[in-house]
């Protein structure tokens, strides 16, 4: 797979599914103001990976204009879980690297599946992607619309509620279509 088609399918993602559905109510914003950085990943192995997602980081200090990253990676971190590993390391990081507070990681993989639900259940559509993924989202930024979003709490809950109306086959269209080229 082309590096483009990825980085387009997540994009596709982005908006077909999370923006379209609110899945996140603060996509909207960040992907009609275009602040949204779409980055694939070629590594594979754990160390590379921790050394891109560091730069990103360093990236998004630089770049204030870029609100959040979705750190993509086509190939490597199939396994559901070897990506939580991944997820483990890379937390571990953040923390070694001083961005405890600064940046924090929300987790998408397309067999995302919440611990006690079972691999079918809808629910997991909420956190389910093309492909696995690391979003990085700047930790002031979350603090002011969270602050700004009344019932926040709430969240979760509708997604999964909405995620079980829709039903299993509905995402599974939905991610199809978002990897159409």
């Amino acid at each position: 797979m082309e590096q483009h088609e990825c980085l387009a399918h997540t994009e596709n993602w982005v908006k077909d599914v999370i923006m379209k559905y609110n899945i996140c109510p603060f996509a909207r914003r960040e992907v009609e103001r275009a602040s949204i950085r779409y980055v694939a990943i070629e590594a594979t192995k754990i160390k590379a990976v921790l050394k891109a997602l560091i730069d990103e980081c360093q990236h998004l200090d630089t770049h204030p204009d870029t609100e959040t990253t979705l750190f993509i990676l086509p190939r490597g971190f199939e396994g559901f879980y070897p990506y939580l590993d991944l997820v483990d390391f890379a937390t571990d990081e953040l923390m070694a690297q001083g961005y405890e507070g600064v940046y924090q990681l929300a987790t998408f993989h397309p067999d995302y599946c919440f611990e006690g639900e079972p691999q079918d259940s809808a629910a997991n559509f909420t956190n389910r992607a093309p492909y696995p993924c690391l979003h990085i989202i700047r930790e002031a930024s979350m603090e002011i619309a969270l602050a700004n979003y009344s019932d926040p709490e709430s969240i979760p809950e509708r997604n999964i509620a909405f995620a079980e109306r829709k039903g299993s086959e509905f995402f599974i269209k939905l991610l199809q279509h978002c990897t159409k080229s």
